[in-house]
């Protein structure tokens, strides 16, 4: 069969770049491996959030005399915890199901292969192929867990984010190799559950790509949480003979070594791109060393006809960059002329509690830059909603160009920062100036003040502080 676009991998790049290119009058196919919705809908956006919610209503029932309400022998159910989380994910990946259905948009299941001639060969689960030809070939297969040599997933006693979504049984004690936002995540989510959780940074940092208030901020919040922190110091080995695990971490600055016994060990250190055997080599697409896919600003390869998406492009590796990157693919394909990304305004969220989000430059970024500075603090112990809500951790940072007002970054931690996030994104999208946001009149009480507030304090016209 010929279509107009063949889309390889269903995740957030492929599914929505499907769905696009069928709204937009091409024949499409998507072919898919595993489960539709990819690692997003099935092993990561969605059911990791479901675990988090879990975690967060069992604190909030915890701490429920904090609000006047008396809870009685409140237990977490670990089990539970995952199969809703599970029921979710399944869910979510029936949504799928059903868009690309309504798209008419044809699902073929199997392993795919770019092959010469624009060509497609898909193998199904009973080493059955075909093959189908496209005037488009869309490279969406996504990433997976990174592994380093030290370290090698066995997925019981050393594990991926995949495998603690779904343990058997909550563990007693936790090591967590990395603190981007999938470490710190899986770490406040079984902390919070009662498991002893030992973060193990080789940076200097936890959460080290955030601006350095907001990593300082999350280690005393975690810390006071009872999570233990060790930056600046590296896993050198992962003895897994015996019941459990001993982990030998090297500190950095001193050379000193010491054994960290626990029951398992999470591996977070990051995403690697699924390239291997799907025909790169055999065309001739260009790889960069860390085998991520070289494209322009309209995601062409240096192949006529093969274009690549989401996490097999060295741009962030985050499901909505993936479904942005696949709309102007598509829409570029069909004709249009798409505004091509501007990647230095993707907003960063971290779901633990508090939550963390982010956009644009850090304050080191932007002095590097070469930019005069206007910066402002809001902490949100200040805010009359978050004392309503018992949620004063955290504030909002926001930092502007001293010459002209643009507004060059936010960095927030709080509660539902996530949601607030969006409104400095499309700030910096319609070029709004600092005194701009200070004029723009937000709802009271809300937490979204907390960005009114420390725009007002770049200005060193803030009220409540």
């Amino acid at each position: 069969m010929n279509y107009d676009v063949i889309v390889v991998g269903s995740g957030p790049g492929g599914y929505v770049a499907a769905i696009r290119a069928s709204q937009l009058g091409l024949k499409t196919a998507v072919v898919e491996r595993e489960s539709l919705g990819g690692i997003c809908l099935n092993w990561g956006c969605i059911p990791t959030k479901a675990l988090l919610k879990s975690a967060q209503v069992f604190e909030y029932i915890s701490h429920a005399n904090d609000y006047g309400i008396e809870v009685s022998d409140a237990k977490a159910d670990f089990g539970a915890m995952v199969k809703r989380s599970r029921g979710v994910a399944d869910k979510m990946s029936k949504g799928v199901t059903f868009l690309l259905k309504k798209n008419k948009i044809d699902v073929l299941m199997g392993d795919g292969k770019l092959l010469k001639g624009k060509k497609v060969a898909v193998t199904d689960k009973d080493g059955k192929t075909k093959e189908y030809t496209a005037n488009n070939i869309i490279i969406a297969t996504g990433g997976r867990a990174k592994q380093l040599p030290n370290i090698q997933i066995d997925g019981k006693k050393i594990i991926g984010y995949r495998e603690a979504m779904t343990l058997p049984k909550q563990p007693k004690k936790m090591v967590v190799v990395g603190s981007g936002a999938i470490g710190v995540e899986f770490a406040y989510f079984y902390n919070a559950l009662g498991t002893e959780v030992t973060i193990v940074e080789y940076l200097d940092d936890i959460l080290p790509r955030e601006d350095k208030d907001v990593s300082k901020e999350m280690k005393k919040i975690f810390k006071k949480a009872g999570i233990k922190i060790m930056t600046g110091a590296g896993v050198q080995t992962v003895d897994t003979n015996g019941s459990g695990c001993k982990v030998a971490v090297k500190h950095n600055k001193n050379g000193k070594e010491e054994i960290i016994e626990c029951d398992v060990v999470l591996s977070a250190v990051g995403v690697t791109p699924n390239t291997e055997n799907i025909g790169l080599e055999d065309l001739g697409i260009k790889t960069n060393k860390q085998g991520l896919i070289e494209v322009d600003e309209y995601y062409n390869t240096n192949v006529a006809g093969i274009f690549a998406i989401g996490d097999v492009l060295p741009t962030q590796a985050l499901a909505h960059v993936a479904s942005a990157e696949g709309i102007t693919c598509v829409e570029k394909i069909a004709g249009h002329t798409p505004e091509p990304i501007d990647y230095n305004n993707i907003p960063g969220c971290t779901y633990c509690i508090p939550e963390v989000a982010s956009v644009g430059y850090t304050e080191q970024q932007a002095k590097d830059a070469g930019y005069e500075l206007r910066i402002g603090k809001f902490p949100f112990s200040a805010s009359g909603k978050a004392s309503a809500a018992g949620v004063t951790n955290g504030f909002v940072k926001v930092i502007f160009d001293k010459k002209y007002g643009e507004f060059l970054g936010a960095h927030m931690v709080g509660a539902n920062v996530t949601e607030m996030i969006a409104e400095v994104v499309a700030a910096r999208k319609l070029e709004t100036t600092g005194h701009e946001i200070i004029k723009t009149i937000h709802p009271h009480p809300t937490m979204s003040e907390a960005v009114m507030e420390a725009a007002a304090a770049a200005y060193d016209e803030v009220i409540h502080l």
